[in-house]
């Protein structure tokens, strides 16, 4: 039986890019190859694509194998003579402050189209785009998207916690805690995942919106962990927490500090907070909270591919997860290391 011609890798690029490069291409033959990837990844099959684009279905399975080789490069057309441009290092020095700062040209961001059209027509240097893509990465440069982040921090409050972070690591009398609540789904997002090219990859999705939610705190300096979990979260619930900790934990030093963020449960009158004292982050900086790292680890490793059926399914996961996280004292340590500069 003959063998299935390959497929495009799909995690090369996105459709939408792959547009973007199609648009972008200094030669008709480059945007043929790149269109006639699009129709492979549209589900057409590739006698189908190369009927389309008038080439052999030997050529559509070359220019396959060059894709997912080296992505949407290996779909440029070469100059057929001569030496191709490079960029010199006084122009590669103003370039990379220019990626760097698009700000100084009233640009907001790059991506490789605009920049190579910006250096051809307002800088007036005739560059090939295939030489401006070789060069951002000789450079460094990598697309990547960008994470959200919370535009209220106020950088004077961040500064003095992490001066009053320090006084209280320096002293040998006081362990510091991290808290922070954390909700676990039973129909967890899918995860990137190495699988065979051509192959199709699925995760089950349930649709049912099982929630749990879990409340847990760290110290980072021996790397023990509590955590109980709950259906939900309000200063009632809080209080049944602090009584467990206050109950379960022994500390090991004269004053414990209890670090927590601006959650209104965490700043009811009410509260008795034990053997704890509660300090508050600032707001909006759950990078300054390094059990956040810590869900994170826990998500990858225990809720990657995990489909919870019923409450109970996803209740015996979460307490495996836990205790998992409850024995990995070494890598806590390691993994909720305090940042202590900005």
């Amino acid at each position: 039986m003959a063998r299935s011609p390959n497929m495009p890798n799909r995690e090369n690029v996105s459709l939408a890019d792959l547009e973007v490069a199609m648009k972008a291409s200094p030669r008709q033959r480059g945007y043929v190859r790149m269109s006639a990837i699009r129709v492979l990844c549209l589900g057409f099959s590739h006698d189908q694509s190369a009927q389309m684009h008038n080439v052999s279905k030997r050529t559509i399975t070359r220019w396959v194998n060059c894709f997912n080789d080296q992505g949407v490069d290996g779909l440029i057309d070469r100059p057929r003579a001569g030496r191709p441009k490079k960029i010199s290092p006084e122009k590669s020095a103003e370039y990379r402050d220019l990626i760097q700062h698009p700000e100084k040209v009233n640009q907001t961001h790059w991506t490789g189209k605009k920049f190579h059209g910006y250096v051809s027509k307002e800088l007036d240097n005739e560059i090939g785009y295939r030489t401006v893509l070789r060069w951002l990465h000789e450079e460094g440069f990598r697309l990547k998207v960008p994470r959200s982040w919370p535009n209220g921090q106020d950088e004077a409050k961040r500064k003095a916690f992490i001066e009053l972070l320090k006084t209280f690591l320096t002293d040998p009398d006081t362990d510091v805690w991290f808290l922070d609540q954390t909700g676990v789904e039973g129909d967890p997002r899918p995860r990137r995942r190495w699988a065979l090219r051509g192959e199709k990859i699925t995760v089950p999705y349930q649709g049912t919106h099982i929630r749990m939610s879990v409340t847990g705190m760290v110290c980072p300096r021996i790397g023990e962990f509590y955590a109980l979990m709950f259906s939900h979260t309000d200063t009632q619930i809080f209080q049944i927490f602090l009584d467990h900790v206050n109950q379960d934990i022994q500390p090991q030093r004269k004053r414990n500090i209890l670090i927590c963020d601006n959650a209104s449960w965490h700043k009811s009158a009410s509260l008795k907070w034990g053997n704890f004292e509660r300090v508050f982050l600032p707001p909006y900086s759950p990078d300054l909270n390094p059990i956040e790292k810590l869900w994170l680890i826990m998500k990858a490793e225990w809720f990657s591919d995990f489909v919870a059926k019923d409450t109970d399914q996803l209740i015996d996961r979460l307490c495996q997860a836990l205790n998992w996280v409850v024995d990995r004292k070494t890598g806590n340590k390691k993994t909720c290391t305090i940042r202590t500069e900005l």
